[in-house]
């Protein structure tokens, strides 16, 4: 009856220990914050240019502890950037309505907050 239990238990304290590993895992590094999209396009650009260099030639347990930082600060750029990439989608689709109904305002108001992105995203981050 003991051997029994003990074997119900097992994959309650795996998965546990799973829950604890990940949440583990969010607090291990956190990144450059990615609050604004010149922020984002800033890192983004930062930290690419220092993980390609990273991976030239071979690669030492340092390099590979300093790319698994970096890939934090990427990923929350990216997570910036794809949440941006939504906004813009939606802004070019109300313009793409508005401009069907004839609706100048929207077309005009949907299409400054359009290009206002844009713009960002054209510059790459650098100042405006």
């Amino acid at each position: 009856m003991t051997f029994t239990r003990s074997l119900m238990i097992l994959p309650l304290l795996a998965t546990l220990s799973l829950s604890v590993q990940a949440d583990d895992r969010l607090d291990h590094y956190k990144g450059k914050p990615a609050d604004t999209l010149e922020q984002a396009l800033a890192n983004f650009a930062e930290g690419n240019r220092e993980l390609r260099q990273l991976l030239e030639g071979e690669v030492s347990n340092a390099d590979l502890a300093r790319v698994h930082q970096l890939s934090y600060t990427l990923e929350n750029a990216l997570g910036k950037m794809n949440k941006e990439m939504r906004v813009l989608a939606m802004l070019l689709e109300q313009v793409h309505l508005a401009s069907e109904t004839a609706k100048a305002e929207t077309v005009q108001g949907s299409g400054r907050a359009y290009f206002e992105i844009v713009d960002t995203l054209e510059l790459g981050g650098d100042e405006q």
